[in-house]
């Protein structure tokens, strides 16, 4: 067996590079899409359905890629191609999404973007997905824990960069922030332009600065039998015979799969209606707006503020990224990741309190540390049981823990604000830091490796 070479920071650096452009891209969606879809028509109990298109789109997308990428090799690599063609189109749906008031005639402005929305998470899923992949390929296993505290370092440098973007705009260079009924503010628009040419760019950097292994150095390094695992690449298989293997897949999963779901479930429902409901939770209990209004300046300086929010986060989380290795080190993973979790969740509980703009800012320090944890330590964990010839599979049905709780929590959000909460947003808020409490005590029951941490 042929051992993977341990790779240079900045090796490992450029293999994740590209996670930078795409976190712009789901930063600027994350604090402006229900900005963007109210602006559009959208009412208050209907925000959470329209972001159901989110979690669908990565349910659909990411097995069906990562099953794909399992299976390709070409000019550009094993999961360059997926990288570079999800990148184009989410580029393209950044710029036409936030033009849907002005860009049609025949469909409501509503509905296309909608459609775009769903367009753009699905470009974003198809680029996301083959990077988890990548990761788990180049980087060795003592390496692993490192790769993916850069890919979360990048991911909320990149964050940051996207959640802060229109307050820029339109505090420091001046460009407008209001616009009609019906329209999205120009800091909004040209906001989604900048990040969608990041996110291109970005992409491009990984897939020329990483040379993906051979197929046949790949199968040395995974104590693969070469012509069994090609003859296996090249079979031709019939949609019943795919379909069995993906359910035998989905059956057979590592238990570190099916414990790590369960803190999963409770840390992506709260996210999900945490980026659903931020802005109308800011905007009515610190900045006095009246319920149901989207389009009043109040309303719009915070959906400024929470983009600034939202990078504050995203910024305490990039810190602890750099942190989280040696907090790993010093008292395990397990512990590395229910700290983080409680500490989001009173994070989000102290918003309810923290009732200034500014004061919010302390909150984040908390959501911060549990997003930086989120975005490494489960796939940290979960590529040391994982075969290396269904890993990006694997990954793929991984997905469908974020995606699951995501739906269960749009389908719900909408109910639950209008008949227990009087649509008094901040109260979904504090059901967030709850979940993420429950998610802390579920990380108790994974068993993990007497893995070095690097």
């Amino acid at each position: 067996m042929k051992f993977k070479p341990r790779l240079s920071f900045w090796q490992i650096w450029n293999v994740s590079f590209g996670f930078l452009g795409i976190q712009i891209g789901f930063a600027l969606q994350s604090a402006n899409v229900s900005r963007i879809l109210s602006n559009l028509g959208a009412d208050l109990h209907s925000l959470s359905f329209f972001w159901l298109a989110a979690p669908l789109m990565g349910l659909i997308v990411q097995p069906i890629v990562g099953a794909a990428s399992d299976r390709t090799w070409n000019r550009f690599g094993r999961r360059g191609p997926y990288l570079l063609g999800g990148a184009v189109v989410a580029c393209f749906a950044m710029w036409l999404m936030p033009n849907s008031g002005a860009l049609v005639a025949i469909i409501p402005p509503l509905v296309l973007g909608a459609i775009m929305f769903a367009l753009m998470d699905g470009s974003f899923n198809i680029t996301m997905q083959p990077f988890r992949a990548l990761v788990a390929d180049m980087v060795p296993e003592d390496q692993r824990t490192l790769g993916y505290s850069i890919q979360s370092f990048l991911i909320n440098f990149g964050a940051v960069l996207g959640s802060v973007l229109p307050y820029i705009l339109t505090n420091i260079l001046g460009v407008q922030n209001s616009a009609p009924s019906g329209q999205v503010p120009p800091s909004v628009i040209w906001s989604f332009y900048i990040g969608g040419a990041i996110l291109l760019i970005s992409v491009i950097w990984t897939v020329f600065r990483t040379k993906e292994y051979p197929p046949k150095v790949y199968c040395e390094q995974n104590n693969l039998d070469f012509e069994v695992w090609t003859k296996g690449q090249t079979e031709k298989k019939t949609t019943a015979e795919k379909l069995r293997n993906f359910i035998h897949l989905f059956t057979e999963m590592p238990p570190m799969m099916a414990k790590l779901a369960i803190v999963q479930f409770f840390s992506w429902f709260a996210l999900y209606l945490m980026w659903v409901y931020t802005t109308p939770a800011i905007a009515q209990h610190v900045y006095g707006a009246p319920i149901g209004d989207s389009s009043s300046d109040l309303y719009q300086e915070a959906g400024n503020w929470v983009g600034v929010l939202f990078g504050a986060y995203s910024l305490f989380a990039a810190i602890f990224s750099i942190l989280m290795t040696r907090i790993a080190r010093a008292i395990g993973r397990k512990s590395t990741y229910s700290m983080a979790l409680v500490l989001g969740g009173l994070g989000y509980i102290s918003m309810y309190f923290l009732n200034t703009p500014n004061m919010l800012i302390i909150s984040m320090v908390g959501i911060g540390i549990a997003w930086a944890a989120i975005l490494a330590m489960p796939y940290s964990l979960l590529s040391e049981s994982l075969p290396a010839d269904k890993m990006g599979v694997y990954m793929g049905i991984f997905n469908f823990t974020i995606a699951g709780p995501q739906i269960i929590s749009g389908l719900v959000g909408g109910i639950i604000l209008r008949n227990v909460f009087g649509n008094h947003a901040i109260f979904m808020l504090v059901i967030c830091g709850v979940s993420m409490l429950l998610g802390a005590c579920s990380v108790l029951f994974i068993n993990t490796k007497k893995t070095v941490v690097n």
